[in-house]
């Protein structure tokens, strides 16, 4: 009795694994480790031009080009999360990785010897006339970026999926795990693009590098505090090798009939406890599921898995190529936010940044949007999504792909008012015979912030739309793959950015090419991204219209003690 008494006492210290209590150092992590990110993304243009010497346009594509990369890298850090670590040891190891990056820019920027000379009292005119950075000091520059982004690559693709594994799935806490984690992200954004661009302007960048370099080393350990609380994944092979194994097994039995029940197909119980129903999209695929008859009618299977596949391994690899189309339709909405974070910045530049007394960094603009999602993610998540449940019968409200329409819709609108705000900027500029005037004009930058604030809402319905929407509707082995999925809309879409601009102005003779916005025609440039945002939706109406969502039979396994059986039960969801 003293044993058995002993024994439940034991029992009764142990942690209760997943829940709201794990999910709090999750939310932890992303805010401070978005803070960092969130105030590069947004003044980092402002260190390449004013401190590095680069152009308007370099400074411009080479953010994006970092914020591309950065976000395309997830993909590496999804499969690493759910091939070789657990989720958990992920965000850590690639944490590090991003600590190491901030480290080197901190000393870049303290020491000016590893920068080139600053090139300032320079008419608009002479600014080709700055020396640029040398090899030695770009290479410094350029290794801390980069560290920096393959870094966070693998903290986005796994902290997301971590924190939904501490709920079960017909838990409707994890449907608003997403929009809480949206708003921890929103709060880490809106202390980094003020208190940390502030410092960054009036303290220098050594500063506000050494910052983020705290701010990512605290959230490495405040991440490691909830470990013993965790439901931790067990990786159980490579997603993507799977994916292989069924397109070379189906190309190999290509000659077979196609199957027509599902008798004909190979299954097994899975290691996940979950199994995907066959499904009549991409039927080729099937093959890859035949199982072989001999010449005397019996059935044979070869359960090497370069010469068959299970029905899960061919319908996870059709989810994949199902997103594929919604992941290309959402790029462009990328695209446009990553004009709004180089270009307004730079149009806050040339307008009186003063509010209520205060002078406000062109970089601090993006607040204006955060504080709108601040606001408004708390009334969706315990206002809206309620009623419409009510309505819908969606545990969710409104369905993922319903939620990223709106997004798109709203990202539109954003673009033609960035064109308007910016026609009336360019007036005001005229009217004042500044053209060429480096003093601020009499328009306050308050303007920009009614094309932010659109776009704000604009993300609060995307960007936890998309998260969700992969992270659902991916297989239990690639919940990490397919949350790095959603981060390659943003990659793409900065990395489109980047050719937009080169295209445009190749093909309009110039609208973007002098560094004085006063003479650029970025509202005709803003124009010319509203219209392909409305084709884009055009295109993602199709695609979302095209979707099938998955439809899963999970494996519930019960242990009936008093008479020593396992009893299993298959439950369609």
């Amino acid at each position: 009795m003293g044993i058995l008494r002993a024994f439940n006492g034991q029992a009764k210290q142990e942690p209760k694994r997943g829940g709201i209590r794990a999910t709090l150092f999750v939310y932890a992590m992303e805010g401070l480790e978005n803070m960092a990110f969130i105030s590069n993304a947004v003044s980092l243009v402002t260190y390449f031009y004013g401190y590095m010497n680069f152009s308007l346009t370099k400074s411009a594509n080479t953010l994006t080009n970092f914020m591309g990369t950065s976000f395309l890298v997830a993909l590496f850090g999804g499969l690493i999360s759910d091939t070789y670590l657990s989720r958990f040891k992920t965000c850590v190891l690639f944490g590090c990785i991003e600590l190491l990056g901030y480290a080197a820019l901190t000393v870049q920027a303290h020491f000016h010897q590893l920068r080139p000379p600053p090139c300032q009292g320079l008419a608009i005119s002479q600014t080709t006339q700055c020396q640029a950075a040398d090899r030695g000091q770009a290479a410094i520059l350029f290794t801390g970026l980069y560290l920096v982004g393959f870094g966070t690559s693998g903290v986005k693709a796994a902290l997301p999926s971590l924190g939904a594994d501490q709920f079960d799935e017909r838990d409707s806490k994890r449907s608003s795990f997403f929009n809480w984690f949206l708003l921890s992200f929103t709060v880490g954004a809106i202390i980094g693009v003020t208190f940390i661009v502030w410092i960054s302007t009036n303290q220098g960048w050594d500063w506000a590098f050494g910052l983020c370099t705290a701010a990512v080393l605290v959230s490495i350990m405040v991440l490691s505090m909830g470990k013993s609380l965790y439901r931790n994944n067990v990786p159980k092979g490579s997603p993507l090798l799977s994916i292989i194994q069924v397109f070379v097994v189906a190309i190999r039995n290509r000659k077979l009939p196609q199957p027509g029940i599902e008798d004909e197909l190979h299954e097994v119980a899975r290691v996940h406890n979950e199994i995907l129903p066959r499904t009549e999209q991409f039927r080729f695929l099937d093959r890859a599921a035949i199982k072989h008859s001999s010449n005397n009618g019996s059935t044979s299977i070869n359960l090497r898995p370069w010469r068959i596949c299970t029905v899960t391994q061919v319908e996870e690899t059709k989810i994949i190529i199902r997103m594929l189309p919604i992941i290309l339709s959402t790029v462009f909405m990328n695209t446009c936010l990553a004009q709004l974070q180089t270009f307004t910045v730079q149009q806050s530049t040339t307008m009186n940044t003063h509010v209520l007394g205060i002078k406000m960094p062109g970089s601090s603009i993006p607040v204006i949007p955060l504080v709108f999602m601040f606001i408004f993610i708390p009334i969706y998540d315990c206002v809206f999504v309620p009623i419409a449940r009510k309505i819908t019968g969606i545990p969710t409200g409104i369905r993922y792909l319903q939620r990223i329409g709106v997004g798109l819709v709203l990202s539109a609108i954003s673009m033609a008012v960035a064109g308007i705000v910016e026609t009336r900027r360019k007036s005001v500029a005229r009217e004042h015979g500044m053209v060429d005037s480096l003093q601020p004009l009499p328009m306050n930058v308050l303007w920009l912030g009614y094309q932010y604030s659109i776009f704000g809402l604009a993300d609060m319905f995307t960007f936890v739309g998309l998260i969700q929407f992969f992270y659902e509707e991916s297989s239990a082995g690639m919940k990490s793959l397919g949350t790095a999925i959603s981060w390659c809309s943003s990659a793409f879409g900065y990395y489109l950015s980047s050719v937009v601009v080169d295209v445009v102005n190749k093909v309009s003779g110039g609208w973007l090419d002098n560094n004085n916005l006063n003479r650029d025609k970025l509202d005709y440039f803003y124009w010319l991204l509203a219209g392909m945002s409305v084709v884009n939706f055009g295109v993602y109406l199709v695609c979302a219209s095209w979707y099938r969502y998955k439809k899963v039979e999970v494996i519930y396994k019960e242990k009936n003690h008093a008479e020593g059986k396992q009893v299993e039960m298959l439950n369609a969801v």
